[in-house]
């Protein structure tokens, strides 16, 4: 069932000034975004405006104790220039997982992917046509009562905002294994795409880019020896022919992409496993040449399609 969708479109694009050649990540974003509230126990309000600030009071719930949750995904265009999505179903069931563990309502899963098709088809000039290069789609959610108090607030506000991007990462990427640090323990918010999960790297991250290092590679909590993922990405190896991942067991992201290829893999004939890793096997097997691969997977590589009319 279609949701009726207030649309108001800006009067003045910013499209014409931006060079498509040089495209930072995260810095420029199209012309609309989706707003919608949460009041009173239902989502209302819904409504595709201008990009603009939003307004926050100073006890906003969300600045001092962090219910904020968010999706990072990306729509491309086809050689006929057609708007494409990634599994844009299963972020809106991603999103809501998250918002049950932060105590926050869920949002319409239909509405949702509306929402985002309906912002990408109106900015779909926004979506550069380079090969590597995407509209980055950022929906979020976040508690908007005013006034202190570790609770749940009562009302809530949705958007998703979208702008240009190239590839995240231009070149390979140098991990550190973390032996101080946790990302995430069994039972805490781990699997929950949470604002506040990213807050907490921020640290080790920082050192291992004054090391020399581009990203954190996690270890388990408990022994600082299993692998969980990277900063930015799930991860994956290649031993001795058979794609070894890390199981989510509560404490790593269930990615979109990590999924769809752990679905593809018995199309594929590529044998693969699902199970705790150690950082010593991994050493082990580039001592013995059996380290086929290793690579992260993200919102960065896109894999199955389907058209937004």
């Amino acid at each position: 069932m279609k949701q009726n969708i207030k649309i108001n479109l800006t009067q003045n694009s910013r499209l014409a000034t931006f060079d498509f050649s040089n495209i930072p990540f995260g810095k420029i974003f199209s012309d609309h975004m989706f707003v919608a509230d949460y009041i009173k126990g239902q989502w209302t309000n819904f409504e595709i405006r201008p990009f603009g600030n939003l307004s926050l009071h100073p006890a906003n719930l969300t600045i001092h104790y962090g219910q904020s949750v968010f999706e990072g995904m990306k729509a491309t265009k086809l050689q006929d220039g057609t708007p494409a999505l990634f599994r844009c179903e299963m972020h809106s069931k991603r999103l809501n997982a998250s918002a049950v563990r932060l105590a926050m309502p869920t949002f319409p899963e239909h509405v949702f992917q509306q929402a985002v098709e309906t912002l990408v088809s109106i900015d779909r000039d926004w979506i550069p046509a380079m090969e590597g290069s995407s509209l980055y789609i950022r929906p979020f959610m976040y508690a908007t009562d005013e006034h202190l108090g570790a609770k749940p607030s009562l009302t809530y506000k949705f958007v998703v905002i979208a702008g240009p991007a190239g590839s995240y990462y231009s070149k390979p990427v140098t991990l550190l294994a973390e032996e101080k640090y946790i990302r995430a323990a069994l039972g805490g918010t781990g699997e929950a795409k949470s604002a506040g999960n990213y807050a907490g790297a921020m640290l080790p991250t920082l050192i291992a880019n004054e090391k020399g290092y581009d990203q954190i590679l996690w270890l388990d909590a408990q022994n600082h020896k299993y692998v969980q993922e990277a900063g930015t990405m799930n991860l994956m190896f290649v031993i001795d022919g058979v794609l070894i991942t890390a199981p989510t067991d509560g404490t790593i992201l269930k990615g979109i992409t990590r999924d769809t290829i752990l679905k593809l893999l018995p199309d594929l004939e590529i044998p693969f496993e699902v199970c705790d890793l150690s950082i010593d096997e991994i050493a082990e097997a580039y001592t013995e040449g059996k380290l086929n691969e290793v690579f992260g997977c993200g919102s960065d590589i896109s894999c199955l399609f389907y058209h937004i009319s």
